[in-house]
């Protein structure tokens, strides 16, 4: 099977994973295309292949050295995005795409005027949806690179590596992927993440992040009355929000800059809530956002009373570069293997979350790598497959560094 066969196989799998799930996987079809993979690593010959209760699946690539070298892993998640259908995914191959316009349906087209991206693979043969679903090369991309190259390696036994460990889990979608992964079981040195980007991309500087929600409560008196006695809370959650700066929020930032984001807001003249998340890459930044928040809920408090504003604050996550930073040869490796596979790489800060930064402060130091989709979470997603075998040759070559790492 080719690696483009496996990924379109991969796709047609419905996994989209649920926020409002109170279950692990968060939707039943997760474990239907998980036991799939569990059947295909057997088929495959990996050693040790096993889901957990939770849909945690572990598999090895046995070493074929007698050389004692680390044990490393590569990890993607199996789930899709609750943004946008999973449903009836119908991939289709563009050869040599000629830089223009593409069609995916009736009134949806992918331009390179709206997404310049797709200058960057004029002349390769691009995957794309039918434009009414998406496509779930995040992270579908990332398993089947991991799993190709474990074939690769199995079939090419010249090449020397230590044993290689790989996993695939649920929920990273909904910011759950890491929360049940049994790291102790998993038993690596260090591992990769192949849930990045497009080409070259190697993330490990990430966001901290906390979660903030405020309960406002007011006091409803008939307005003709209301004098010395309304405490309108929906007003006061206005005025929440404008406390906080207005040229730092998700739309004026970028790179590493942090930002307030107001998620969700309701409420009337009783009772209203905010939601907000709170992003920063520099610790004591995120810190100083943090504070800056509670002394607004003391302001408010001041003014109007004390319990009238309550906040529930919450870290989330933290920058997994504190913990990549000791340990800086799983970069260089990365780097190293990069540009041997002929791929410039683009060392960058993420923007988001990621699991291998919670699985770094897990005692697994985990930077992501590139898997090659573009556009995520919609049903203009694109992968290239040239992309996808460059993927697949750093995972291969990045296992055949480490079987060295004596040398």
């Amino acid at each position: 099977m080719t690696l483009t066969e496996r990924f379109i196989n991969y796709v047609k799998f419905d996994t989209q994973s649920a926020e409002d799930s109170d279950t692990v996987p968060s939707t039943a079809k997760q474990t239907v295309f998980a036991k799939y993979l569990c059947k295909e690593l057997e088929s495959e010959g990996l050693d040790d292949v096993e889901m957990d209760e939770k849909g945690y699946i572990y598999a090895t690539l046995p070493s074929n050295t007698k050389e004692k070298v680390p044990t490393i892993g590569f990890i993607a998640h199996y789930d899709t995005s609750p943004d946008c259908s999973g449903t009836n995914v119908k991939p289709r191959i563009v050869k040599n795409y000629d830089g223009g316009d593409i069609v995916l349906s009736e009134g949806i087209v992918s331009s390179p005027k709206k997404f310049p991206e797709l200058i960057f693979h004029k002349g390769e043969d691009l995957i794309v949806t039918d434009g009414t679903s998406l496509l779930g090369a995040d992270d579908k991309a990332g398993i089947a690179e991991i799993v190709q190259a474990m074939c690769y390696l199995r079939d090419h036994d010249e090449i020397k590596h230590g044993n290689i460990r790989i996993a695939f889990n649920p929920d990273e979608e909904i910011g759950m992927g890491a929360h049940h992964f049994d790291v102790e079981r998993f038993g690596c040195d260090w591992a990769y993440t192949v849930d990045g980007g497009d080409i070259g991309e190697i993330e490990f500087e990430n966001f901290n992040a906390a979660a903030a929600k405020i309960t406002i409560k007011g006091v409803s008196v008939h307005p003709g009355y209301a004098k010395g006695k309304m405490v309108n809370a929906a007003r006061i959650a206005t005025e929440l929000a404008s406390m906080l700066p207005e040229n730092e929020t998700p739309e004026t930032t970028d790179n590493y800059q942090g930002f307030y984001h107001l998620t969700h807001i309701e409420g009337g003249c009783e009772s209203a809530k905010l939601s907000y998340i709170i992003r920063d890459h520099d610790r004591d930044h995120f810190e100083d956002r943090k504070d800056f928040m509670k002394e607004c809920v003391k302001k408010l408090n001041a003014k109007y009373g004390e319990d009238t504003v309550t906040l529930q604050l919450n870290d989330q996550y933290y920058n997994m570069k504190e913990q990549i930073d000791p340990v800086m040869h799983v970069i260089d490796i990365i780097l190293r293997a990069m540009q041997d596979c002929g791929v410039a790489p683009k060392v960058q800060p993420i923007r988001v979350g990621t699991d291998g930064a919670q699985l770094s402060y897990k005692g697994l130091p985990c930077p992501n790598i590139f898997a090659g989709g573009v556009n995520f979470h919609g049903p203009y997603e694109f992968i290239s497959t040239h992309v996808m075998q460059k993927a697949q040759d750093v995972i291969v070559r990045i296992c055949e560094i480490t079987g060295h790492f004596n040398d």
